[in-house]
């Protein structure tokens, strides 16, 4: 597998809350009749109609390369208390305190963030293990989401504490204080390259005009540590989407 990784942002107008992001359609799943082939007809008829649906599999060799600056991404994350919850489609993380990211001139704040394996977006037809999403809203509602793959690898340390109290249970939720939550500005990698894309969400909405931007470098987790997550969660992703006639960028 060669190494990539790219941060995802959605940057699109919010006409429902966040917290609706992975409950939106009760019925809603990632199997059988309720899975993703299935979900245009149960409600979210964006998710079999629309045409910048989410994820993709990014072709390296058709990406666009782009003139970027290191000034054009800030991110100003730290250690947060977290209202952890199962909400029976991931593990989200809502973040209480203030962090940000500024994007181009423009600030956001970092609202939750939740896993899914394996990860939705592929590089060269290749998926990772797991994907991380981190989720941030400026002031008129609009997303940019950082995406991080996940690697099998060394023991991640800003998670293990974390990953030791996952609620195991739908609808069970934990409260992790500051101290005991993981440092996600120690967990970001500091350097990469970014694949960026017009897209969707890639659950019921399936809203689009969103931004993605993927990171380049991925994180490592241990082969325990990512198989905890599978026990409550054997696979949580949407396939791939076709990408029509959209532009990859690379900075």
């Amino acid at each position: 597998m060669s190494v990539f990784i790219r941060p995802f942002y959605l940057i699109v107008p919010l006409c429902f809350s966040l917290a609706s992001q992975h409950s939106h359609g009760a019925d809603w799943n990632y199997h059988g009749a309720h899975g993703p082939a299935h979900w245009g007809m149960l409600g979210s008829e964006l998710c079999a109609q629309g045409e910048q649906q989410s994820p993709i599999d990014v072709e390296l060799k058709k990406i666009h390369p782009l003139a970027g600056s290191a000034s054009d991404l800030k991110i100003s994350y730290g250690a947060m208390s977290l209202d952890v919850v199962n909400n029976g489609h991931s593990i989200q993380a809502n973040v209480g305190d203030v962090e940000t990211v500024t994007f181009k001139g423009r600030e956001y704040r970092l609202v939750q963030f939740h896993f899914h394996t394996p990860s939705e977006h592929q590089i060269d037809h290749v998926s990772y293990p797991m994907e991380m999403h981190l989720v941030n809203q400026d002031s008129d509602g609009r997303l940019l989401v950082i995406g991080l793959f996940v690697k099998e690898g060394k023991n991640n340390r800003e998670l293990a504490s974390l990953w030791k109290r996952l609620p195991d249970h739908e609808n069970q939720t934990l409260t992790l204080s500051a101290k005991d939550a993981p440092d996600l500005g120690s967990l970001v990698p500091a350097a990469s390259h970014h694949v960026f894309y017009k897209g969707s969400l890639t659950t019921p909405p399936c809203t689009e005009g969103v931004q993605w931007v993927l990171f380049e470098q991925p994180i490592e987790m241990s082969k325990t540590q990512i198989r905890k997550i599978r026990q409550l969660f054997p696979d949580n992703h949407r396939p791939s989407q076709p990408l029509n006639e959209r532009e990859v960028d690379e900075d």
